[in-house]
């Protein structure tokens, strides 16, 4: 009874680490990152994505003088009366105020219409089918954790099967089927690592430039012209702009991104490498302005129902600028009433 159990045990091993010290550190770690990418997933998939505010939809009364008129330039000067007091400052290809047929409102800065989901989606990155939602402005910071989490879960199952992972090749492992298991997971681990490391890095470098997906594909349009870095404030501000001013919060899948996602700064110079020219010129006054830009430094609370700034970062004279600056400061908007 005794050799049966013994070879039993010896051909079904039931574990493969000795030290009672790496099994806890094994656990520990295993199950601290498994736990938040779990949370980052739950919180990516299940955050509903943030529409245009109210201030953004067309009135019945505005519907319905958009409908009497057949002209496409009549109805261009009615959503520039409508625009006018709203902070938007992107346009189409052609120069026209961005209008969604189908939502009925004229679109914010970095808002786009989703196909799938049938409904505006503020600061839109792209529609995911891994986590069947859109990522935007409210679960941008959850995806990216969530990259990172699997990323960190993945790396740590490879590191910690490589060594039986060497041993398979060596024989150094009893022949049994645990063999195989080992194998697969060392694969299977060790090619999701680096799919999931270039999507992050990229997602990375789309953070440090203040990009979506959708606008690397297709840069954002001002009134002064397509502008690719147009959002962008130089890396802190950026990395911030999603992650919020608490470090503390950096880690954890809980919303702390800054703004209320209707309205966005933007730059006044251009200072990336990869488009040396700017549109506004490189005036010194126009450098220190946009240097001395800062977010607010409010509570995490706070943030979300603040726009991150009062004052426009471009003009195309003295009078659009007085205008926009109005709308840009309104402080009726918050995120109550998102979906």
């Amino acid at each position: 009874m005794a050799e049966h159990i013994d070879s039993h045990n010896e051909n079904h091993p039931t574990q493969s680490i000795e030290d009672t010290g790496e099994k806890v550190v094994y656990l520990l770690v295993y199950h601290v990152v498994f736990i938040m990418f779990v949370w980052a997933y739950w919180q990516t998939i299940f955050t509903k994505p943030m529409n245009p505010l109210k201030e953004f939809h067309l009135s019945h009364s505005d519907k319905e003088l958009l409908e009497r008129e057949d002209r496409g330039e009549s109805q261009q000067e009615i959503l520039r009366r409508i625009a006018k007091d709203l902070p938007i400052y992107t346009r189409t290809n052609s120069g026209a105020i961005r209008f969604c047929d189908r939502c009925q409102l004229l679109k914010p800065d970095r808002c786009h219409h989703c196909s799938v989901c049938d409904k505006c989606i503020l600061k839109m990155d792209h529609h995911c089918p891994w986590v069947n939602n859109c990522v935007g402005f409210a679960n941008y910071k959850f995806f990216m954790l969530f990259l990172l989490y699997s990323l960190l879960y993945c790396l740590f199952i490879t590191a910690t099967d490589l060594q039986y992972f060497i041993k398979f090749w060596t024989n150094g492992l009893p022949d049994t089927q645990a063999k195989f298991h080992i194998l697969f997971l060392f694969f299977s681990a060790s090619m999701f690592s680096v799919s999931l490391a270039s999507l992050f890095i990229y997602h990375c470098w789309l953070v440090c430039k203040n990009r979506s997906t959708l606008e690397a594909v297709r840069s954002p349009v001002f009134r002064h012209g397509t502008d690719k870095n147009g959002f962008s404030l130089g890396f802190s501000k950026n990395f911030r702009q999603v992650f919020g001013d608490e470090v503390k919060y950096w880690p954890i899948p809980v919303f702390s991104s800054l703004g209320d996602g209707c309205s966005f700064p933007t730059c006044l110079v251009n200072l990336d490498p990869e488009q040396p020219s700017s549109p506004t010129g490189s005036n010194p006054a126009n450098k220190s302005a946009a240097e001395g830009r800062q977010f607010p430094s409010k509570p995490l609370r706070e943030s979300q129902s603040r726009l991150l700034t009062s004052t426009p970062s471009w003009s195309e004279n003295e009078t659009a600028t007085d205008k926009d600056r109005k709308g840009a400061s309104n402080p009726g908007m918050t995120i109550e009433n998102e979906a």
